[in-house]
């Protein structure tokens, strides 16, 4: 990205986002991790038991609540609260990994958590006939919105009320590891 600035220690609001099966949580944790700041998973200010969304209204509120922090890393892609994390945001860090990538990723992801069973925001679990078997598919979503997330990105850092911004693309779990390390010693 042509707005790219490297990362500086005072840095201490981060957005990590990415398409569907990114990443984006693994690595949010590990720069929380790193950096020692507070993690926030959009995921669970969303979802409610037996896969129900909140309301918009409830949403934005836990939102705020969480971003009125000093310090935080958050991860997701929930464009209608972008603008609350972005404008308190001061870096945004994107997985802009290949379709093949990113798909596998979420396949052998959903696969796991599946079988096991994996307990997720307030008792939610994934399984095979939902992930991808229904409507609701995530394998299906992430086929649907890989291509329009990246031109969303691509436009998204260009906005006049972003240029406040340190913009990161990481363009494979390579970059990303470098990256990471490179953030430990930034930090220290």
């Amino acid at each position: 990205m042509n707005r790219e600035k490297q990362m500086q220690n005072d840095k201490q609001r981060i957005s990590v986002v990415g398409t569907t099966g990114s990443g984006k949580t693994t690595v949010a944790r590990q720069i929380s991790c790193r950096l020692k700041l507070p993690f926030i998973e959009l995921d669970a200010l969303y979802w409610g038991e037996n896969w129900t969304g909140v309301s918009d209204l409830v949403f934005r509120e836990r939102v705020k609540s969480a971003v009125r922090a000093e310090q935080w890393v958050i991860d997701g892609n929930y464009s209608r609260i972008r603008s609350l994390i972005w404008e308190r945001a001061d870096t945004v860090v994107y997985l802009d990994y290949s379709f093949c990538r990113t798909f596998w990723q979420l396949f052998i992801r959903t696969i796991k958590r599946s079988i096991q069973q994996e307990s997720l925001w307030h008792g939610n679990r994934e399984d095979l006939r939902r992930s991808f078997f229904s409507s609701d598919s995530i394998m299906l979503w992430m086929i649907k919105t890989y291509k329009r997330r990246r031109k969303q990105y691509a436009m998204l850092i260009q906005q006049p009320e972003y240029i406040h911004l340190c913009f990161v693309q990481l363009k494979s779990p390579r970059m990303t590891r470098a990256w990471l390390s490179n953030l430990s010693v930034i930090a220290n």
